[in-house]
């Protein structure tokens, strides 16, 4: 007869302790070990051999036949790109986002779409009743018979019915509701969301079916639940943006099967997600003319290059120390340029409060927006107006130099197709690659040419 032990299992990282702690020694969190009992003395026969139970051999990579089966389209051309092409059978995906973002909206029109073409899909709620969910597919315009609805939450009653559906694409919304009956934690534990995916994936691989699960945030906007989450799916997806705002940004932060550079954009409107063609055009709507603090880059986005303003604001204070806020952009970096204009060009900012913010609620992590961040925190306190039609790429060095950037060509031609007339650019990546001769392109190596020609006029 299997005996049971208990254990402490830290409910954000995974970490185990025999005994009971209050804080975990594995991530620093405060009162989150809970009690799990796990079975014990159960043999380890029939754990061997691969998907299906079959005994596996090590064979010679070029005995192994290739991938026969082709991506599957989802419909929807965003999503497509940050998959990396489309679904791969029997892939394991992983969703995330925070609540009322749109993940669940998403995931329908994907499944609507795919059942389209005759496939058969399973779409699994633990959250809302098949009625609830034929409401929000009524209002999607997502309804087909090929698309199966599910309201459970039992691992075992689920993989029954994807025996009896045999899908093509399986959605579980959301994996923190899923349990399996034979670990006795409640859902949402380490052990539920260990086992219960462990048991998706293997059925995903065995059977060559795509599997997407959709996972809930923390409030640091974390994937909740062990960090092995992430490690034992095949792509991690992100769905970013405000609750109140239009715009959708999907992010792929893993992907086995493509790159994790690219994003989707969407727009939610009330018959759901709608692909955004031109992200450039979406993201500079909006671009006061004639104010001084705003500049726009040029940022590569996985493959496509994007169009993006970013504003500061330098402001003298009334405290100690100034304060600094960047939304969108790493903060020490925002300090390292702020520096750099202190030391290199004699701008005395130490009195000064300095907010940075990209505009459209994107992140952006490539240093070929130095240049945009500089120009803006110049403008702004030099009170000085940028040129509408100019455009700023070069990452901004210590020693006040303006460093390459790879991709050059494919973000001036972005820029040109989207109505500029003037780029300052890094010398070093003069050579190499095509003009376009409709564009006038200023070559600088240092940072306070690039200011001259931006504002004109030096602070000395």
């Amino acid at each position: 007869m299997a005996k049971y032990k208990s254990k402490f299992a830290c409910q954000e990282c995974g970490y185990e302790s025999a005994k009971w702690l209050g804080r975990c020694p594995g991530c620093g969190q405060w009162n989150t070990m809970v009690e799990e009992k796990e079975r014990s003395g159960v043999g380890r026969s029939g754990r061997r051999g691969g998907p299906g139970g079959q005994r596996q051999h090590a064979r010679p990579i070029t005995q192994v036949t290739q991938w026969e089966q082709p991506r599957a389209d989802t419909g929807i051309r965003e999503l497509n790109r940050v998959l990396g092409g489309g679904l791969v059978p029997g892939s394991l995906i992983l969703v995330g986002g925070d609540p009322g973002i749109g993940k669940s909206t998403l995931l329908l029109q994907a499944s609507h779409r795919l059942a389209r073409l005759g496939m058969p899909i399973l779409y699994v709620s633990g959250e809302e009743s098949t009625e609830q969910t034929r409401l929000r597919a009524d209002r999607l315009n997502a309804l087909d018979s090929s698309l199966f609805v599910a309201a459970e939450t039992d691992l075992d009653v689920i993989e029954g019915l994807m025996e009896q559906v045999e899908p093509k694409l399986l959605v579980i919304d959301s994996i923190q509701t899923i349990y399996h009956p034979d670990v006795t934690s409640a859902p949402g534990s380490v052990a539920q969301v260990r086992e219960c995916t462990g048991r998706l994936m293997r059925w995903a691989k065995g059977k060559g079916v795509a599997v997407i699960i959709v996972g809930h945030v923390t409030k640091e906007g974390a994937i909740a639940g062990p960090r092995m989450l992430e490690h034992m799916v095949d792509c991690v997806l992100y769905f970013e943006g405000e609750r109140h705002h239009t715009y959708r940004v999907l992010r792929a932060v893993k992907n086995r099967f493509g790159s994790t550079n690219e994003i989707g954009l969407f727009e939610m409107r009330h018959t759901g997600l709608v692909e955004v063609d031109n992200p450039s055009e979406m993201f500079l709507s909006e671009r006061p003319t004639g104010v001084a603090g705003s500049a726009v880059a040029a940022s590569m986005e996985g493959t496509r290059p994007v169009c993006i303003e970013l504003q500061a604001l330098v402001s003298p204070t009334s405290f100690a120390t100034p304060k600094r806020m960047a939304a969108g952009l790493d903060h020490n970096r925002v300090t390292m340029i702020m520096a750099v204009l202190e030391k290199r060009l004699g701008m005395f900012l130490q009195n000064q409060d300095a907010y940075v913010n990209v505009v459209g609620g994107v992140r952006l992590d490539e240093p070929a927006v130095d240049l945009a961040v500089a120009v803006s925190l110049a403008s702004s306190f030099r009170d000085r107006v940028t040129h509408p039609k100019d455009v700023f790429i070069g990452e901004v060095g210590l020693t006040g130099e303006v460093r390459g950037v790879t991709r050059l060509e494919q973000r001036v031609a972005e820029v040109s197709n989207m109505g500029f007339q003037r780029a300052v650019l890094p010398a070093k990546s003069r050579k190499g690659w095509t003009h376009p001769k409709k564009m006038e392109l200023i070559w600088v190596d240092t940072l306070e040419e690039a200011l001259e020609a931006a504002l004109g006029g030096s602070e000395r």
